[in-house]
């Protein structure tokens, strides 16, 4: 049987709310958890874990600069402390869909902060105790400042110490293997159709050149996340904090996250707009279709694995069919790819709610824009580790069906397609001409033979007659190279020779 749940009476401003017993939170985060029974999503650990260490940093300064008693102020920090370790996370109650400035995940902060202190200090969680969520926890800040530091602090932190190794691990796993593979030759493709040869090991190259460029892309928004609201309180003036506050704050969370924080160079446009979200949302979209580019290539390549272009294998993690035994699908680039899609669509909220919400003073979106943002960070970061550790090259406890354990090249087939290409004609137009090297391919299309055996059929016939056997006129180059050798032939269909020009492998 159900029993009731057994409550305490706390007050705010506004009156008096039933609260569950065991809460560290007060009345104003009651309120806001009946309020915004929308979605079921709460804030992100990221955000969690930046507001407690905005609450941390500032009971910190406003104790050095005398203005919180230094008791109230050490019980604080160690209860801020607490909460952004993750100790205290159910607490966290509030939708994400909740008012625009991110103020009742701020009181949710602020009332479980003062309930920890409390106990630490009084044994109890509410009630008249001696820390006051607004009056001690909230000394100096706004929500209206609080929420958009958050939003930069729990972004870079993400961006820089957890998605940006994750995709250098990918790219060097890409790169690494792009040196393995150097020595396969396949057949390179454009709109879909054969093109001339290409070394698996520069394709790969490329594949780990748009990781790498997506690096560069993240670190150029550290500037723009690095600039904090935090000491403009309401609107932007600053009122009601030290005038020391806004630089010391910069200075203490740069300590605890080892990155470099500095105040806004305009509280009014660091409140008011989030353009700085918006530039980090486009690089992580830009990586997101980066990284679903080179899924999809990996899947591609490895389609079949007899009736597709199979020139790679990939290992096997599980079945990829209910009814079809044996079938295996490409699950990791599959996993990947809708990472990317999600992202994509983030992007898009992450702009909208800076387009709508930046209303004068302040945006009035910014508990879903950080939502989005953040969940692009942490799904990117997965997504670039999973394509690493188990498609790529799989790490050592990962369970692999066969002895697949990477990327690895189906040299055969890789062979065969480079031999059946129409387009290795194109190395023979420098020496033979265009018109003959397109009819080459003609009568290769048309018999059903490969490039090389036509070709042969020209070795040692006279300019003219060769062309006149395949019904165009003649060259004036060949007219004056002379007959087509064997070995000449045979260095112009080398497809390894043709792939020794370019950059990345």
């Amino acid at each position: 049987m159900a029993t009731e749940q057994q409550t305490r009476t706390e007050k705010d401003s506004m009156g008096t709310m039933e609260v569950p017993l065991d809460a560290y939170y007060g009345a104003q985060t009651r309120r806001a958890e009946l309020n915004f029974a929308i979605s079921g999503l709460r804030m992100p650990r990221a955000m969690i874990r930046s507001l407690g260490l905005i609450k941390k940093a500032a009971a910190t300064v406003n104790r050095d600069l005398g203005l919180l008693d230094p008791k109230l102020a050490d019980a604080i920090v160690s209860a801020a402390d607490a909460v952004a370790e993750g100790e205290h996370d159910d607490q966290f109650v509030v939708d994400v869909f909740q008012t625009g400035s991110g103020t009742s995940s701020n009181m949710n902060t602020n009332e479980v902060i003062a309930g920890i202190a409390n106990e630490a200090l009084a044994g109890t969680r509410g009630g008249k105790s001696p820390v006051h969520p607004n009056d001690h926890v909230n000394y100096g800040q706004s929500s209206n400042d609080v929420f958009p530091t958050a939003i930069h602090l729990a972004a870079l932190e993400g961006i820089e110490h957890h998605l940006i190794p994750s995709l250098r691990d990918l790219g060097d796993r890409l790169q690494a293997k792009a040196a393995e593979l150097d020595g396969v030759v396949k057949i390179g493709r454009t709109h879909l159709q054969d093109a001339v040869p290409i070394r698996l090991g520069q394709e790969v190259s490329g594949f780990a050149a748009q990781v790498e460029h997506s690096i560069r892309r993240l670190q150029g928004v550290r500037g723009a996340l690095g600039e904090l609201a935090i000491g403009g309180t309401a609107v932007g003036t600053g009122l009601n904090t030290h005038e020391e506050f806004p630089g010391r704050m910069a200075e203490a969370l740069s300590k605890q996250l080892g990155l470099p924080f500095r105040p806004a160079t305009n509280h009014f446009e660091a409140m008011a707009n989030k353009d700085a979200a918006v530039e980090a949302s486009a690089a992580l979209k830009a990586v997101a279709i980066s990284l679903s580019n080179v899924a999809n290539q990996i899947r591609w390549l490895a389609s079949g694995p007899r009736c597709g272009i199979g020139e790679i294998r990939i290992p096997e993690l599980q079945p990829g069919s209910s009814i079809m035994p044996g079938k295996v699908n490409p699950v990791i680039p599959e996993a990947v790819m809708m990472v990317a899609a999600q992202v994509v669509g983030n992007d898009a909220t992450v702009g909208w709610a800076n387009a709508l919400g930046s209303n004068f003073d302040l945006n009035v979106m910014m508990p879903v824009l950080a939502y989005n943002l953040l969940q692009s960070i942490s799904l990117l970061t997965g997504a670039a580790r999973v394509l690493a550790t188990r498609c790529v090259q799989v790490d050592p406890e990962v369970v692999v069906f066969g002895d697949v354990r990477g990327m690895e090249p189906n040299v055969e087939r890789c062979n065969a397609l480079i031999e059946q290409s129409l387009a290795m004609c194109t190395a023979l137009a420098p020496r033979i001409g265009y018109d003959a090297a397109a009819a080459v391919a003609k009568v290769a299309s048309k018999t059903g033979r490969n490039v090389r055996d036509v070709v042969n059929d020209l070795v040692g016939k006279a300019p003219g007659a060769y062309e006149s056997s395949l019904g165009v006129a003649a060259s004036p180059a060949a007219q004056q190279l002379g007959p087509l050798g064997q070995q000449e032939v045979d260095q112009l269909l080398d497809p390894m020779r043709q792939t020794h020009r370019g950059t990345g492998s």
